[in-house]
């Protein structure tokens, strides 16, 4: 069995921490797409639930820790309810949501890669499911809200790359039985910290090489992903 990087109650307190921040940005797409407090209660839950959802299905974890759990179902409905009746205040504290968002991909990252090994995965699946845990609601929110999901857009800051590079880690101390809570946490804070430098610096992936398009491009957009 591989070493937790926090104890069952404080990993728990994390988890439901990283689902709220999730919850906030699908909420306040909702707003901004108009939706109705179905939709914004919605989109809330697919954005905190939709990754982990996703890999405990394919793990075979079930029923998954979103239907098992009162806390990770309320939790997005107390973020959709925030949201739809102080939307502007949320939107003013927008940079500290980025950041917890940011602290939220890498601890989901590295959760989720351990959880899949430990679910007997082998290296590689492992680093991908947590990479799906970290992004994979985000996706499906773009998906529900009918945009291009920001996973794919090249004006956007990086956000699957530290996330990729976390899993990786994990999936490295793994092989060379490495993994313990201080290397776990280095993962974590590397995928973090990469975010947040994306965030600052704007730090994009390239497009293709010699890329002759004919489709007009959007204004690069200083929105995070």
């Amino acid at each position: 069995m591989l070493q937790q990087l926090f104890s069952p109650s404080v990993q728990h307190t994390l988890d439901l921490i990283g689902i709220f921040v999730f919850a906030i940005s699908g909420a306040l797409l909702a707003v901004r797409k108009n939706f109705d407090v179905f939709g914004i209660a919605v989109l809330a839950e697919v954005t905190a639930l939709g990754g982990g959802l996703f890999r405990d299905l394919v793990i075979g974890a079930v029923p998954p820790a979103a239907f098992t759990d009162l806390g990770y179902f309320v939790t997005p409905l107390f973020a959709a309810l925030l949201v739809f009746f102080l939307h502007p205040q949320v939107e003013r504290i927008q940079t500290g949501v980025n950041v917890f968002d940011a602290a939220g991909l890498g601890l989901f990252c590295v959760a989720g890669t351990t959880k899949a090994y430990e679910y007997g995965l082998g290296l590689h699946a492992s680093a991908a499911l947590g990479l799906a845990t970290a992004v994979g609601g985000g996706v499906l929110r773009d998906v529900l809200a009918n945009e291009v999901p920001s996973l794919l857009r090249w004006d956007r800051d990086l956000y699957a790359v530290p996330a990729i590079v976390g899993a990786t880690m994990v999936a490295f101390c793994i092989r060379f039985d490495a993994l313990t809570p201080l290397t776990s946490g280095l993962a974590a804070v590397t995928a973090f910290v990469l975010r947040l430098l994306a965030m600052r610096f704007h730090w994009r992936a390239p497009r293709a090489w010699n890329r002759r398009s004919t489709v007009r491009e959007e204004e690069p957009s200083k929105a995070t992903a």
